[in-house]
């Protein structure tokens, strides 16, 4: 048995306790779930199918959730709250923030890009893809080789992902699309990320989601931000869509989508019982594995900094700026694409919105991947470094039982 479960065997009061403790998050999590999926449902209604909602509207729940986070993270940093409750309104405020910026995506127009509009043309695709690429896994070697000469799997890692941006154009034509390079790089990058994982944080990972409350917030911020990431790339709608199919719908399509093709599962439902509002859900292999795999990485990155509040005030420590700042940090991905070329549009209108487009939303550009890319490296690197920071002598409290 862990400290954090050892109990006075005469103290049932203590086990109550315990208990309330433990449904509270989770009933705030399902909460916000539930808030997340049912407001673009009231949005729905009305006869100009948004109940008179608007992006603005979006904006505005979005800066009220940003507000939230911030005033909770000041709050813990003055010492005015405990620390379980700033990571319940943490949680709240990533949850308002992502739902705010749903319904600025899902309200606002879809602007139209020409090919004029591009910064350069898509003949540059090709030899960006291919010196990028080269670049990293050349850096990934060498650093590697002077770096950590004893971690090989920081070196294969990187080359992997050089070969994930340079892949597309490593092939002629549509041999790309089917070669099985491009599974193998795709399916290969969560093990061997997990195998990293696993061989330098697996120990304290183990130890960090040993803690109830660290481990229920870990949890609830992947599973909004994965809400998040498949609605904002519209795999997940609850919005009325001009040519939406007027009867259910499910068809298996064959779709790109990070690389290759993946058999895509779409369905359609035109209005779901009882609350009468159009759905719309794709699922296919890639997006499971990217959409999980940068939403369990921003999951175990919370759920260690949650430990590391808790720690703190049990120990009487003084939290510095990296922790809050991570925290943030999480709330921001590679897959936001096409939420900052529509908050340009708001902001300083399409011309401004049009290169944004073309350079990091465009499938084909090799910028898209490296934001993918980046993501996966970021949020890795970010975990592998606090568990080291956390290994540390004069850092040794980051571990221990904060109950």
């Amino acid at each position: 048995m862990s400290p954090e479960e050892r109990q006075p065997r005469g103290d049932p009061s203590r086990g109550q306790t315990s208990r309330i403790g433990s449904v509270r998050p989770l009933s705030i999590l399902l909460a916000a779930i539930g808030t997340l999926t049912q407001v673009p449902v009231a949005s729905a209604h009305g006869t100009t199918g948004s109940g008179g909602l608007s992006q603005g509207h979006g904006v505005i729940i979005a800066f009220v959730g940003a507000v939230i986070l911030g005033g909770f993270i000041l709050l813990k940093r003055t010492d005015r709250i405990t620390a379980t409750t700033a990571l319940y309104g943490v949680f709240a405020g990533i949850a308002i923030t992502a739902l705010g910026a749903v319904l600025f995506e899902g309200l606002s127009p879809d602007p139209t890009y020409t090919a004029s509009s591009m910064p350069f043309p898509r003949t540059w695709y090709q030899p960006l893809a291919l010196l990028s690429g080269l670049g990293i896994m050349v850096a990934s070697f060498v650093v590697g080789w002077l770096r950590w000469p004893s971690r090989p799997r920081y070196t294969f890692l990187g080359i992997l992902m050089g070969l994930w941006i340079s892949y597309p154009y490593l092939l002629p034509g549509l041999a790309s699309d089917t070669h099985p390079l491009g599974y193998a790089i795709v399916l290969g990058t969560p093990i061997l990320v997990g195998y990293v994982v696993w061989k330098d944080a697996g120990s304290v990972i183990r130890a960090v989601m040993r803690d109830p409350v660290a481990r229920r917030f870990g949890i609830g911020v992947g599973v909004v931000l994965a809400l998040f990431f498949v609605s904002i790339t519209g795999y997940l709608s609850f919005f009325p869509e001009e040519g939406f199919p007027e009867e259910v719908t499910v068809v298996v399509l064959p779709a790109i989508y990070q690389l290759v093709s993946w058999p895509t599962l779409e369905i359609a439902i035109p209005h779901l019982p009882f609350i009468h509002i159009p759905f719309f859900l794709a699922v296919s292999p890639g997006q499971v594995i990217v959409v999980g795999m940068l939403s369990a990485l921003i999951g175990l990155n919370a759920a260690l900094i949650a430990r590391h509040w808790r720690v703190e005030e049990r120990a009487g420590m003084t939290e510095g700026t990296a922790g809050s700042a991570a925290i943030v940090g999480t709330c921001t991905c590679g897959c936001c694409g096409p939420l900052v070329a529509k908050i340009a549009v708001l902001a300083a209108g399409p011309s401004i919105a049009a290169p944004l487009y073309w350079v990091f939303v465009d499938s084909a550009s090799p910028l898209s991947a490296v934001f993918i890319v980046g993501s996966f490296v970021l949020f890795t690197g970010s975990l592998i470094y606090s568990v080291q920071t956390a290994r540390q002598p004069d850092q040794s409290a980051a571990i221990i039982p904060a109950d």
